[in-house]
Formats: structure tokens, C-alpha cells, sequence
């Protein structure tokens, strides 16, 4: 069983930077894949950016490319999205995930088998 618990989020002005953190506690495997995901009031879910835990392949979507950056700590079993030129249309409750199986879709949220409980990012005009 895999625990993760995100930190980081906040309130920032547009043009702004946030970091967010995802501490995971038991078995991490270098196969297992972190994504992190959005889910704006009053929509879906989406996908943000995924990485190997050992950081040998990295996916971003479209909306966030150039802009987020996937890292991590692994003294700290930790993994961190470092959020760069944030817009309005940012704001969200972000959730990283653990998807076990590296050879599955990284952009789909039902192939994730374990959840942080979410942190709130509010970025203002």
C-alpha cells in the first residue's frame, strides 16, 4: 500500500510560481508511475504531468508543457511539480497518483490505483 500526501498549494498572482510536493510512504518501485492531475469547480478531472518514479520518462499535457516541471527527492521519497507562469485557468484542486503498471495509459485517471488527498491551487488575475 502506497500513501501520498501533497503540499504546496496556495494563492498566487498570475505570472506567479508554486511548488507542489507529494510525500509517498511504503513500497515505491522505480517502475511505478506518479501522475498528477486538476480538477477545476465544475469540471472533470484532468491530467497534468506524469513521471517514472526513477525519472527516466516524463509526460506533460499540452495545456502545461514549458510551463511545469516534474522532480523528486529521493532521500525524501518525494516528488515535487515545480509550477512556472501560472494563469487563472490553473487554478484547481491538484491530486498526485500512483498508476503500478508503467506500461499503462498515463492520462487516464482510472488506471491510478492510489490518491493524495489534494491541494488547493488559486491563481488570481
Amino acid at each position: 500500500q502506497v500513501q501520498l500526501v501533497e503540499s504546496g498549494g496556495g494563492l498566487v498572482q498570475a505570472g506567479g510560481s508554486l511548488r507542489l510536493s507529494c510525500a509517498a510512504s511504503g513500497p515505491v518501485f522505480s517502475t511505478y508511475v506518479m501522475g498528477w492531475f486538476r480538477q477545476a469547480p465544475g469540471k472533470e478531472r484532468e491530467f497534468v504531468a506524469a513521471s517514472t518514479w526513477s525519472g527516466s520518462r516524463k509526460y506533460y499535457a499540452d495545456s502545461v508543457k514549458g510551463r511545469f516541471t516534474i522532480s523528486r527527492d529521493f532521500t525524501k521519497n518525494t516528488q515535487y511539480l515545480q509550477m512556472n507562469s501560472l494563469k487563472p485557468e490553473d487554478t484547481a484542486a491538484y491530486y498526485c497518483a500512483v498508476l503500478l503498471d508503467y506500461s499503462s495509459a498515463w492520462s487516464e485517471e482510472n488506471e491510478y490505483t492510489y490518491w493524495g488527498q489534494g491541494t488547493q491551487v488559486t491563481v488570481s488575475s
